[in-house]
Formats: structure tokens, C-alpha cells, sequence
């Protein structure tokens, strides 16, 4: 393969929400997200997709387009496509943090790669699924919206929930859940998100309420601030329910630290955060080497990085389900 990368180009796009996506962190209204395409000198592009959100990864609409033009793409421009690992790692280490833009053009080299090979993504990354399940999100809100949300949702035919609380004290967040599983029923599957919006002591006490309850929750996600691993390790040592990280894991070496502390049950992995596709396996496999599962979700992006999601989450994550956010 003798093509080098002979241009980047940035595009930005905007998806109007059917409803507004509340969490404990944000409101959205609008999807806003960039497109990147790289050309090589054969005239292949390659697609990838970078979405702003500023309140988790740091990366906004300008600080992204100003490190894939200014920073990363005249590194790789002449780069040679018969090294890929080099290319990648050079995405990698062209400058600190930066996960979205870099994942934007990790997506695209490997779209590239893809389409010189002749084959589709999945198949070169080796997937192998023909079906994946997925949940739905019930974003914050008054309680009445919220269970009016997830009998909608339940008609639909979804039957996994991703509700989000953190937004408001433990006791009324525990009462909302609690109105949302009577008014599903026993039978459809309810994950917690709460986005870093709970102290280790406020979740341990509400996830402990909500199960002598009995309210039957799968799994609940981020119950404390993405920093305080020792608040993670806490709250999955004192709760019978399975404590899944999102916002604490960016990185190969925050899941190390992370999982040497017993510090979650399951790993969300998303590709904005690690900085793209390769990242993303790097980190299922650390995963896989402690016995903890991982899942795939994604920000508010478009059909270009979930598609991206897709390809290598047929390959083989132990806890076959994505986090579908874009409405």
C-alpha cells in the first residue's frame, strides 16, 4: 500500500433533537458535531466524526477543528498508509488529551484502511455479531414527563431503559425511579445513569434503597464524580447492584488504575473518550484480562462514529449492548 494522506478536511453539521437530551451535566437541543474526511494520495477518503461536549471530554466545536487543521493534520499529511500503526500513533501523541479530535481521525484512517482492503470495517477488525441489543435513554426531568417518556418508549419496543437522575437530591431521584418501574413493569430491564451527580455516601445509601425495594435495576453508571476512583471503588464495594464507569475512564491507564482498585463491575466505552477505535479495543482488552465486561455508548453524534461503535462492537464485547443517545 504505497498511498500517503495528501489532505484533511473539516466539516461541521447540526442534527435537531426531537426532544431535548437533559442530564445531570447538559442540556442538548441540537446534535453538533464535525465530520472529517481524509484523502489519501489514491484519492480513497476515509470519514470520521468528532462531537463537542465541552462538560466531559473538554472538547468544544472550535478546539476541535483548531487541533485537527492546526495541530494533528500537518503532522500526518505525506504520512504512508503502509505504516498505519505509526500513523495512528502519531494521531496519538500529536498533542495531550484533545480525545475527540483524535478519535475523529483515528475513525477515519481506519475507515481508510478499510476501503483499501476491500473489505468492510467489521470485517477487519474481525466482528463477527449479526445483532446487538440497545437501550434507550429517559433524560431528567419531572417525574410525570419521565414515566411518560418510558411507557412511550416501551411501546416502541424498547425493552431496556437507561434513566438519568443525579440532578437533584438521592431521595427524589430514588422516587422517580421508583414511579418509572411501576409504571413499566417487572419485565423491562432499568439502568441508572447519574452522570457524577451523587457522593459516595448518597449513592451507596439510595442504590441500597432502590434494591431492598426491589426496583430491579441492572446496573447504575457513573454514581459519583469521574476523579474520585476511591468513591468508585466504595460505592461497587458496598452495593449488591453491578456499578458500571463512564466519565472516569479515558484512558488504557485510568482503566488500569481503576480496575487494580476493584473500582467498577462494568467499563463504558465510548470512542470520543478514548480517542478512537484502536484506544477503545486497547481498553475491552485490559477489561477482558480482569474478568470485567465493557459495553459501548456514544455522545450526541451522528451516524458516521455510531457507525463506527457498531463495527468493532461486533467484534467481541462481553456485555453486548450500546448506549444510543442521539434522539
Amino acid at each position: 500500500m504505497s498511498a500517503t494522506i495528501s489532505s484533511v478536511q473539516v466539516y461541521p453539521i447540526a442534527v435537531p433533537l426531537k426532544s431535548p437530551f437533559k442530564t445531570a451535566l447538559r442540556t442538548v437541543t441540537t446534535a453538533e458535531s464535525l465530520l472529517v474526511q481524509i484523502t489519501d494520495s489514491d484519492g480513497v477518503t476515509g470519514l470520521g466524526e468528532a462531537a463537542p461536549t465541552a462538560a466531559i471530554t473538554g472538547d468544544t466545536s472550535a478546539s476541535i477543528r483548531y487541533v485537527i487543521e492546526n495541530v494533528i493534520a500537518p503532522k500526518i499529511i505525506g504520512a504512508s498508509l503502509a505504516d498505519s500503526e505509526a500513523l495512528k500513533a502519531l494521531i496519538e501523541t500529536s498533542i495531550v488529551n484533545n480525545h475527540s479530535p483524535k478519535a475523529a481521525l483515528n475513525i477515519a484512517v481506519n475507515d481508510l484502511l478499510a476501503k483499501h482492503y476491500g473489505v468492510p470495517l467489521n470485517e477487519l477488525l474481525g466482528g463477527y455479531r449479526q445483532q446487538i441489543e440497545t437501550d434507550y435513554t429517559v433524560s431528567v426531568g419531572t417525574t410525570d414527563a419521565m414515566v411518560t417518556h418510558a411507557q412511550q418508549l416501551v411501546k416502541e419496543g424498547f425493552d431496556t431503559l437507561k434513566v438519568k437522575v443525579g440532578n437533584q437530591s438521592p431521595f427524589d431521584d430514588v422516587k422517580q425511579v421508583r414511579a418509572i418501574r411501576k409504571a413499566v413493569g417487572s419485565e423491562i430491564k432499568i439502568r441508572l445513569d447519574a452522570n457524577q451527580g451523587w457522593q459516595k455516601k448518597q449513592a451507596t445509601v439510595a442504590i441500597n434503597t432502590m434494591y431492598e425495594e426491589g426496583l430491579n435495576l441492572e446496573l447504575v453508571e457513573q454514581p459519583v464524580p469521574a476523579a474520585d476512583f476511591e468513591g468508585m471503588a466504595y460505592v461497587t464495594a458496598h452495593t449488591p447492584i453491578p456499578i458500571m464507569a463512564d466519565e472516569s475512564i479515558f484512558s488504557v491507564a485510568d482503566a488500569l488504575r481503576l480496575l487494580n482498585m476493584d473500582g467498577c463491575d462494568i467499563i463504558n466505552l465510548k470512542l470520543m473518550k478514548a480517542g478512537g477505535i484502536d484506544n477503545a479495543l486497547r481498553i475491552n482488552t485490559l477489561a477482558e484480562a480482569f474478568g470485567v465486561p465493557c459495553m459501548v455508548g456514544s455522545m450526541i453524534e451522528s451516524q458516521v462514529s455510531v457507525t463506527a461503535l457498531l463495527t468493532w462492537q461486533q467484534q467481541r464485547l462481553t456485555f453486548n449492548t450500546m448506549t444510543w443517545t442521539l434522539q
